[in-house]
Parts: structure tokens; sequence; C-alpha cells
């Protein structure tokens, strides 16, 4: 009895209020609660030191002199007219090439991205709505070339590109990049476990062909994921160098990304026997750099909302 009187005045306090067992038991845990916010500040930290910051000095050295991005604070800005300056000296460069560059990549790129969608969504439909022959045998051979790296298939690709007498033509690019197996993974598991296969049954019943029930039902709730393969192929395919440079013998033919190999061979401060030639300086390559990324950034900005409904199709089955 005096045990239960004792616990009692224990838990009420002076203002007559009782205090639940629970919020006692929560009372020291305050200071847990702050040191464990003390991990995701680190590593926002680290995030900023390791990612955002080499982000701001590239955008700020294309502002500078080159005598600026050596001396200066590395985090200033330096002026507007320093990049006026430095644009002037990028666009001519082999007249205009940097522009011719840009565009290489833009069509290599799109046309590559309108095959892969035409092929990879409907064959990752097939695979994961119908039974064949031989399915699971290409399922494991797509997940095999999925996981090889790339640069291992370029010598298979060049013969057989040389064989049909495509090597310096743009098919040569575009062929390659257009035949993407983990995009066929992706249409693969989303058609597989988020896609209800009693609508499709429905739309069958209601006549629809299978081609029908694919095009009119199924593609329209893929919007997501398709979305989602359209933006890895376009990146991939963007930031592909080393197929282009074994593929593309002359330099009008040259995405952004060789384009840059070029500028980075004609500084001086990088390769000592560019000295005394066609010159690029060191916030002019920047410049060139900056010019590289910003399609993929605002390609990524304008999808950002399918990616992340993509990236999350298929979490719960419906």
């Amino acid at each position: 009895m005096q045990t239960d009187l004792r616990r009692s005045a224990l838990s009420v306090p002076a203002g007559g209020r009782p205090v639940p067992a629970r919020e006692l038991r929560r009372g020291s845990g305050r200071p847990v609660r702050g040191s464990s916010q003390v991990l995701p500040l680190l590593v926002l930290a680290l995030f900023v030191v390791f990612f955002v910051l080499p982000v701001l000095w590239l955008l700020l050295a294309a502002t500078k002199t080159d005598d600026q991005l050596v001396h200066a604070n590395p985090l200033s800005f330096g002026s507007l007219h320093a990049l006026r300056a430095n644009w002037d000296a990028l666009t001519a460069y082999q007249d205009d090439a940097i522009l011719l560059w840009l565009r290489n990549s833009a069509v290599y790129s799109f046309l590559a991205l309108v095959i892969t969608l035409c092929v990879a969504v409907p064959a990752g439909y097939a695979l994961a709505m119908t039974e064949f022959r031989g399915r699971r045998t290409l399922l494991v051979a797509t997940l095999v070339v999925m996981l090889m790296p790339n640069a291992t298939l370029v010598v298979p690709l060049f013969l057989e590109l040389n064989a049909v007498h495509l090597i310096g033509t743009m098919w040569s690019i575009i062929l390659p990049y257009a035949f993407y197996p983990f995009g066929v993974y992706l249409t693969y598991i989303y058609f597989s476990t988020a896609l209800p296969r009693e609508l499709l049954d429905a739309a069958r019943l209601d006549g629809c062909s299978e081609f029908g029930v694919f095009r009119r039902v199924a593609l329209p709730l893929a919007t997501p994921v398709v979305a989602l393969v359209g933006f890895f192929s376009f990146v991939a395919n963007w930031t592909n160098y080393f197929l282009p440079y074994v593929m593309l013998p002359q330099s009008d033919q040259f995405p952004v990304q060789v384009g840059l190999g070029t500028l980075l061979d004609s500084v001086p401060q990088f390769n000592p026997t560019a000295a005394g030639t066609l010159e690029v300086q060191r916030p002019e390559l920047a410049l060139a750099t900056l010019l590289a990324i910003t399609p993929v950034l605002v390609v990524f900005l304008f999808s950002q909302r399918f990616l992340v409904a993509g990236m999350l199709a298929g979490a719960t089955k419906h």
C-alpha cells in the first residue's frame, strides 16, 4: 500500500496534473534526440564539401581570367567582362567547334533515345506479361549484359559495325546507344510488379488486341517508368566518351564529351606540346564544361517529378 502511494506521489506534480509514465520515461530523451541530429548534419556537410563546392568553383572559374583563376580566391567572382571574353575565345576555337559538338551530342542522344524507348518499353512488357520458350534465358542475358562495363563491348561493336561499313557515320554511335538493356530490365520490373493484371484482362475481355492492351492501358500507366528509362538513357548517351572516341575519326563528328578532351589537350598547362598552337585557357575549359553539363541539368529539372514516381514504382504491389 505504501509503495503504491509513493509511486502516485512521484507521478503527480505540484500543479496537480498526473504525468503519464510514458512522458516520465521520455523526459531524459531530449539530449539523445539532439545528438541523433549530428550524423545527418555531418553527412550534409560532407555532401557540400565534396559535391557543391566543386560545382560552385566551376561556375565562378568561368568568370575569371587565367591569372585570377590561379591566384585569386577560389570562391570569388571574377567579372562579366572576363566571362564574355572567355565565351568569345571558346566559340572562336576551330570556328565554333563547341557549338558543333553540342549539336552532335544532341542529335546522337535524342535519336538513340527515341529508338531506346520504342524498343526497351515493349520488350520489358513482353518479358513481364508473356510466357515463351527461352524467356528465362533472355532475362539472364539481359542482366549479364547490363552488368558488363561498357568498355568491354567497344571492340565487339567496332568489329560488327566495321563489317557493315558504318564506322565514321553517326549510326555507329546511335545504334549502340539505342541498345539499352537496363531500360528493358526497369520496364520488366515495373510491368511485372506494379501493373494490375486484372486491368489488362478486362481490356482483353472488351475486345482489345494484345497490342491494343499495351498501347491503350499499359503504356499510359507506365509513364513514370518510361520517363525514368528516358532520363537514364539520355544521361548515359550524353556522357559517353569512349565509344565516340573509337568510332568517329573526324573532329567535326565529335560529341561534346570527346570535344572536351580535345580542348583539354589544347591547354598548355596540361599539355606542354600545345604551346604555340591553338591554345585554350583554363577558364575557357571551365566554361565549356558548364555548357556540356547544362543539358543534363535542364532535363533533370523538368523531369524530376516523373523520376521520383518512376523510382518508387513497383515499391508496393497494387
